[in-house]
């Protein structure tokens, strides 16, 4: 902030400017829970729920159609989270393959100044869309 004459400007009321709701009803919470899990797949993780399209790193042995298991690190359903590594290696969540694509170009430039060295390399990484069909329920 700038000073004027010694002095701080003050920040306008949150309400004016809109930076906060200010009064007025609150929605209420969605009644349906959403169950949702965090998968492992191609060294990284995705959190996914039902009827999600996501897009990973290419399975090779996949075909479009095919239904895939992928590996479970953590189910919540509603207020209930399933994180115990014993309960977990039974639940696997079903996706079925939607495409194989690739990703974006990323530009690769070496240079190094007063050397005339320059080199330039481009890269598209294969990626796998599947689309989450079950979330299977933890046993308790």
């Amino acid at each position: 902030m700038r000073a004027v004459a010694g002095r701080h400007r003050e920040r306008p009321s949150a309400c004016v400017t809109g930076w906060l709701d200010c009064g007025g009803a609150v929605p209420e919470r969605e009644s349906e829970i959403r169950v949702y899990a965090i998968v492992r797949s191609g060294g990284r993780q995705h959190k996914v729920a039902v009827g999600d399209v996501v897009e990973v790193d290419k399975i090779s042995t996949a075909k479009v159609g095919d239904t895939v298991e992928l590996s479970t690190l953590l189910v919540v359903d509603g207020d209930a989270v399933t994180s115990d590594p014993w309960v977990l290696a039974g639940i696997k969540v079903q996706a079925e393959v939607v495409d194989h694509h690739k990703g974006q170009k990323i530009d690769i430039l070496r240079y190094k100044n007063k050397t005339g060295y320059r080199r330039r390399q481009g890269h598209r990484q294969q990626y796998t869309a599947i689309k989450v069909t079950e979330i299977p329920a933890a046993a308790k």
